[in-house]
């Protein structure tokens, strides 16, 4: 069976996460690799596309981030929600195994970034330095250089949500492991004029 990821394109990309879902960050630098996951992550800009991640001056991750400059954003599925609590609560600070106990499974999509399998979307990333806001605020601004979706549920631009399986669904963290996963469509006429 063929693989079913495609490229987006990067006027698409912001598509990706508009919608507001959990994301897993990874990020690879000197021999280490992890991924946490994050809540607060946002489109930024179209042309060329950006994002905003917030990210603790606590995780690990972080250290990554700055060090290599290029991270990637992946939209975790409802099937992955006990791996995206497990990775979001463990720091590969306290634990060098993190990623094997918690059954994080790594795929090359672009060099040598670290691709998290099983996700819908994925948004390759490359830091846009601000100093400032990163050291006050743990805001961080990256341009997408790179995104793929799963055409299962991501196909002409669009997510497919209702006609996908549920398991595709993207998760949406509120707090103590409690997530939802993206409910049904509601579509509303265009407005003349």
């Amino acid at each position: 069976m063929s693989s079913p990821i495609r490229p987006v394109p990067l006027e698409k990309a912001y598509r990706l996460i508009n919608h507001g879902p959990t994301a897993l960050i990874s990020a690879r630098y000197g021999g280490e690799t992890d991924v946490m996951a994050a809540a607060w992550v946002c489109a930024l800009d179209f042309d060329p596309p950006k994002l905003m991640v917030v990210l603790d001056k606590s995780v690990y991750t972080r250290a990554l981030v700055e060090d290599a400059g290029t991270f990637v954003v992946q939209v975790p599925v409802a099937s992955q929600a006990e791996l995206v609590h497990a990775v979001g609560s463990i720091s590969l600070g306290d634990d060098p195994q993190k990623l094997a106990r918690t059954g994080v499974e790594l795929v090359a999509l672009d060099g040598d970034l670290p691709f998290v399998a099983g996700c819908s979307a994925w948004l390759a990333c490359r830091l846009v330095p601000e100093p400032h806001n990163q050291s006050r605020y743990d805001l961080f601004i990256a341009e997408v250089t790179g995104a793929w979706a799963d055409e299962r549920v991501f196909r002409d631009g669009h997510w497919q949500f209702e006609t996908a399986d549920p398991a595709l669904r993207s998760l949406h963290y509120v707090a103590g492991g409690h997530f939802y996963a993206i409910g049904e469509a509601i579509e509303v006429p265009e407005i003349p004029g």
